[in-house]
């Protein structure tokens, strides 16, 4: 078992200090390395920032922000910027560690390798699974962190989110499973606008021929899933990984018993669920009730 991205208080690059969270850490390096190296070619091309932003479609203030490392610069932009400023691919050189700083430092392996999954299987308990989350549901539950995350972190979770979402288009089409608690449904975070737009998307990504989403309901008298959420990824050539996460801390099992065990939980969750046709007439009924 290897602990995923944070372990006991200590984050990827190891500087974390014991019974600190791994979310606390400072802004990350490679965003801050990168807004230097940004701002030194513009300055080195002659532009002001309205003039370069200009050029790769972005305003003045958001250059500022890529600038000072307050802002994840998405892959087109760097590929823009990168040309605009004859980098000659120096900017390009950073776009993969860029990408990994959008994610917390708990988060970050995950996020790879959910990239290259041929198969996703979820149990969740508490909330909507960030990858099947609206917007206005990210927002709403990021505002709830405690301590309090700043609107900066919030935008930046919530950009991250976003982009992860690209699962759902990407070809060839992993195999998406996702069974949740009935509670997850019922449980209006945000407001009851929120939930009523987080069922109705569910509905949509539910009708996908890759994804299944089921319901665990709250009558069920057996249920595997007792020892709480965790994701089971698979990627090419049948290599599986168990991610698991609680209290801004994460594990990664990459042991083949413990991963083989873990998805084999999972199918007889899957089994004691709603089935995916089944959850799709639920989901109706609970929006047919708001």
């Amino acid at each position: 078992m290897t602990q995923g991205e944070t372990g006991a208080g200590t984050g990827t690059d190891g500087s974390s200090e014991p019974g600190k969270r791994p979310e606390d850490e400072p802004r990350s390096g490679v965003l801050i390395a990168f807004g230097q190296q940004l701002k030194l070619l513009r300055l080195r091309a002659g532009l002001d920032r309205t003039e370069f932003g200009n050029r790769v479609g972005y305003a003045a203030q958001s250059i500022a922000s890529f600038e000072q490392g307050r802002r994840i610069p998405q892959p087109e932009l760097i590929d823009k910027a990168d040309a605009v400023l004859g980098a000659g691919g120096l900017l390009i050189a950073l776009k993969k560690e860029v990408e990994r700083a959008q994610y917390p430092l708990f988060f970050r392996d995950a996020a790879q390798l959910e990239r290259k999954a041929v198969e996703l299987c979820a149990y969740d308990t508490h909330m909507v699974k960030g990858l099947l989350q609206t917007e206005e549901y990210m927002r709403a539950v990021l505002a709830m962190r405690r301590p309090l995350l700043d609107e900066e972190t919030i935008e930046l979770r919530v950009a991250a989110r976003l982009a992860r979402q690209e699962i759902f288009s990407r070809w060839p089409a992993p195999l998406l499973s996702f069974v949740m608690e009935e509670s997850v449904l019922r449980r209006p975070l945000g407001g009851r606008n929120v939930l009523r737009g987080q069922l109705e998307q569910l509905l949509l990504l539910g009708r996908n021929r890759n994804v299944e989403i089921q319901v665990m309901p709250l009558d069920r008298v057996d249920n595997a899933g007792v020892d709480g959420p965790y994701t089971v990824i698979t990627c090419k050539g049948g290599e599986q990984f168990v991610y698991m996460e609680v209290q801004g801390r994460s594990n990664l099992l990459t042991d083949r018993d413990e991963t083989q065990l873990a998805a084999a939980r999972y199918g007889i969750i899957r089994s004691q669920a709603l089935t995916p046709r089944e959850t799709l007439g639920f989901i109706e009924k609970l929006l047919g009730d708001l």
